[in-house]
């Protein structure tokens, strides 16, 4: 069974840098596409990044230049630099394998 347990999400103030990680279990990680997401306030679900097991990437354009997707592959862990934070940025943070299988995210808060 898979699961994903995502941290290092807290209050920052904008222009601030956060770096979220997740840590995969019950999957044979180095092989699966990752993917980070968020959830802001009354707003659904979206993708923010994503990471093939090739690490190609891409991002939403909400965030090009600003956030990095990384895998290291050895911890079953992804990645999500995040810098030059605005307050749209503020949401709970998923990460996901590609199944339907959910974490129970991590809070960002942005303050202006």
């Amino acid at each position: 069974q898979v699961q994903l347990v995502e941290s290092g999400g807290g209050l920052v103030q904008a222009g601030g840098s956060l770096r979220l990680s997740c840590v995969a279990s019950g999957t044979i990680f180095s092989i699966r596409p990752m993917g980070w997401y968020r959830q802001p306030p009354g707003k659904p679900r979206e993708l923010v990044a994503r990471i093939t097991s090739g690490r190609n990437t891409n991002y939403a354009d909400s965030v090009k230049g600003r956030f990095t997707i990384s895998r290291d592959n050895a911890k079953n862990t992804v990645y999500l630099q995040m810098n030059s934070l605005k307050p749209e940025d503020t949401a709970v943070y998923y990460c996901n394998d590609g199944s339907t299988t959910w974490g129970q995210g991590t809070q960002v808060t942005v303050s202006s």
